[in-house]
């Protein structure tokens, strides 16, 4: 490992928010007579990560796809506390990187209500650094682009090269390594450990303690 990372940068679900379910059902409800009987979370799962507009378009076939956002949205959040917790060993890790100093930054796709919400409900949002958090509302070009990330380093002063992004889904590591930060895949991805490799994936981790290594705490 070149340098001592001090920056660390995380997609929120399916990485350190256990929402796949949340997701998989929002998606089935509002797509209830919308798409064939047979499309199930085999179809979901593929394109998790994406823009919630990106999916809609690609499941339903249309182009304006607003009352469908409006739906999954309506559904994620009536069910949000229901389905929502931290993977294991995030809350600990996270009190852990901040006690030390490690500045934490989030880089989502999601709106920043339920960024914001699942932030507080798992008990992470105080170990994030203030002005760190960037959604889909926040960019113009969401990930694989490199702006969110670009934007999560300037909101934080940090330097791409001590600077980790840690995600779960192709277009995470492909927007760290966009913009030359370094790239760590999540072996509990629903997409698969092999799927994160293929992408470019410089490292992946199969606990999240083993982030410990990156920052120098071992």
């Amino acid at each position: 490992m070149a340098a001592v990372v001090k920056t660390m940068l995380f997609d929120l679900d399916g990485t350190i928010m256990d929402t796949n379910e949340l997701i998989i059902q929002s998606f089935l409800h509002s797509l209830q007579g919308i798409v064939p009987p047979e499309f199930d979370r085999e179809h979901i799962i593929p394109s998790m990560g994406q823009p919630l507009t990106m999916q809609m378009q690609l499941f339903s076939g249309r182009e304006d796809v607003t009352d469908l956002v409006a739906a999954y949205r309506e559904i994620n959040l009536k069910m949000h506390d229901d389905y929502v917790s931290a993977f294991p060993q995030v809350v600990e890790v996270f009190a852990r990187l901040h006690e030390a100093g490690i500045k934490i930054g989030i880089v989502t796709t999601k709106m920043r209500l339920t960024t914001e919400r699942g932030l507080r409900y798992v008990g992470l949002y105080d170990y994030v650094e203030p002005g760190a958090i960037v959604t889909i509302e926040d960019v113009e070009h969401p990930k694989p682009h490199p702006e969110p990330v670009l934007k999560a380093l300037e909101a934080l002063g940090a330097d791409p090269a001590t600077t980790l992004m840690v995600g779960d889904s192709v277009v995470d590591i492909e927007a760290a390594e966009s913009a030359g930060v370094i790239s760590v895949g999540v072996a509990w991805s629903l997409k698969g450990e092999a799927k994160l490799k293929e992408s470019g994936a410089r490292h992946v981790i199969h606990d999240m303690r083993e982030l410990y290594a990156f920052a120098g705490l071992e």
